[in-house]
């Protein structure tokens, strides 16, 4: 893309300076942990529900209609959410890509979560309220910690997508609301500039971070746990 001229840093220095960039920078964080947040409680809640059902039609059709926003390409999920805002006259911007955003987030926990509760043995809650726990209590402490992993991996495949989505975005944002990926895509008609390529070194580098991080801590809990 550009005549190599030997290694810099003003790029980084140009980054932190360029107001549009940390804008999308901002938006993509906020919206993605704020409906990692939501979906992850609302997904658990709906997967626990979802579980304990004893009709076995409404649980299938449940269960399929989750399965939509998985399944449909992402274009016909964004054109659906962007007609049904405008038939309900509402104004596009922060909300809808939000709330278009925990519409594909939510089924990603839920087919996280639904495994680990059927390993779960049928009897844990009833045994748990027959020894006098409450049922907030058998929830807080004895099933919410067994299918903590289930938890755990439906947010962060919730937080992935919600980085990394463009298309649904892209068709329920409004003026002044962007995120990285509509950005990267606007810059590419105009010219990519290197801060892209700094900016994916800066997240490339937090992301392994955090992974290393969490092998460490994860090793220590089993060697102290061993």
């Amino acid at each position: 893309m550009a005549v190599w001229n030997g290694f810099t840093l003003d790029w980084y220095h140009t980054l932190f300076k360029n107001e549009r960039m940390m804008t999308a920078l901002y938006y993509t964080l906020l919206v993605a942990v704020v409906a990692t947040i939501i979906s992850t409680i609302v997904g658990t809640i709906a997967a626990i529900g979802i579980h304990k059902m004893r009709n076995g039609r409404k649980k299938d059709i449940l269960l399929n209609v989750n399965y939509l926003p998985v399944l449909n390409p992402d274009i016909v999920t964004g054109v659906s959410m962007m007609t049904l805002f405008v038939f309900l006259s509402v104004n596009f911007g922060m909300t809808t890509m939000l709330l278009s955003h925990l519409v594909f987030d939510i089924p990603y926990v839920i087919l996280s979560v639904l495994p680990k509760l059927k390993q779960l043995p049928a009897n844990i809650e009833e045994a748990a309220l027959d020894l006098g726990a409450t049922p907030w209590y058998a929830l807080r402490k004895i099933i919410l910690p067994q299918i903590k992993p289930g938890i755990i991996s439906g947010a962060l495949m919730a937080f992935t997508m919600s980085i990394d989505d463009f298309v649904i975005s892209f068709f329920t944002t409004g003026n002044g609301v962007t995120n990285l990926s509509i950005e990267i895509y606007s810059m590419t008609r105009r010219g990519i500039s290197p801060e892209i390529n700094a900016l994916s070194t800066l997240m490339f580098i937090v992301v392994l971070a955090l992974l290393i991080t969490s092998n460490v801590i994860g090793n220590k809990k089993d060697a102290v746990e061993n």
